[in-house]
């Protein structure tokens, strides 16, 4: 078991470097040497969450920072949002939401039991209403939401490098469309090698279930270059314009906006991927 057993009074005080046993694994806090309070959290040897607990606003990862700026292009940074984050670990994108707008509520789901208590511990998350921590698979607890009942759904979940297959098919994304309200986005990271096989299946998938899609990614991972990260995101509403473009150009890692008719040109000749007929193991 891990040596935290009571939260800390102050968030971020004495927080034990290391590494800490979970349900699924392992996890390792790193303290950031350039920031007081900054942690960058490690499950299974691979970097999962970045927490700075003096400025809940800044996304170290790329790709967080590309689904916030569709989130903010969509959504009028006034308006108060239900989101559903699946993959919580440290709850960065939860911290930045509520530090966008204050009003906002969210649920954080993990498989990982130990894996939450640790991180409620470690970094003070917030309480009911402003965040309901939710420990189940995935794909379960989406099923049990209200329908209609969501602005945003955030896929982020990873056993090791990849996505659970059971979170990829039509019928999950079927699923998140249910969920959202009239308007609402699923977003979803996809993680995938430079011949970008896997992203051009869930974007041929994503674009069979929503109206609209989109993606971005760093222009070389485009290119086939190098691994990376490509945010892939549905709606039943038109996604971004030229405003989001030269936004996701203008970070400190540039991303390409790829809309409507790119993302089917990119997916086309891929078979969406679908739960198979003994489980959720997809097939194209």
């Amino acid at each position: 078991m891990s040596p935290i057993s009571q939260p800390n009074p102050e968030p971020g005080a004495g927080l034990p470097m290391g590494v800490h046993r979970i349900d699924t694994g392992t996890c390792e806090l790193l303290r950031d040497l350039d920031r007081e309070r900054a942690y960058l959290l490690m499950i299974n040897g691979m970097e999962s969450s970045y927490i700075d607990l003096d400025d809940p606003w800044l996304l170290d990862f790329e790709y967080l920072r590309w689904m916030a700026a569709f989130i903010d292009d969509a959504i009028a940074p006034t308006e108060e949002l239900r989101v559903v984050h699946l993959g919580a670990a440290g709850c960065t994108m939860v911290r930045y939401l509520l530090a966008c707008r204050p009003g906002s509520q969210h649920v954080a789901v993990d498989i990982d039991a130990e894996l939450l208590r640790l991180v409620t511990a470690w970094f003070a998350l917030p309480a009911f209403p402003q965040l309901d921590v939710r420990i189940g698979d995935a794909r379960s607890v989406t099923a049990s939401l209200p329908d209609d009942s969501c602005d945003v759904i955030i896929r982020d979940v990873f056993a090791g490098p990849t996505t659970p297959t059971a979170l990829t098919t039509v019928e999950f994304t079927e699923l998140t469309r249910q969920k959202l309200r009239a308007g609402g986005m699923y977003l979803l990271n996809c993680a995938d090698h430079p011949d970008l096989t896997l992203a051009r299946k869930e974007a041929s998938t994503v674009s069979s279930v929503f109206a609209h899609v989109a993606m971005c990614a760093d222009p070389s991972m485009l290119k086939s270059r190098r691994r990376g990260n490509v945010v892939i995101v549905g709606s039943d509403n038109p996604i971004g314009g030229e405003n989001l473009a030269q936004i996701l150009l203008a970070g400190a890692v540039p991303a390409q906006l790829w809309q409507q008719d790119r993302v089917r040109a990119f997916g086309r000749g891929y078979a969406p991927l679908r739960d198979s007929s003994d489980g959720y193991s997809a097939k194209a």
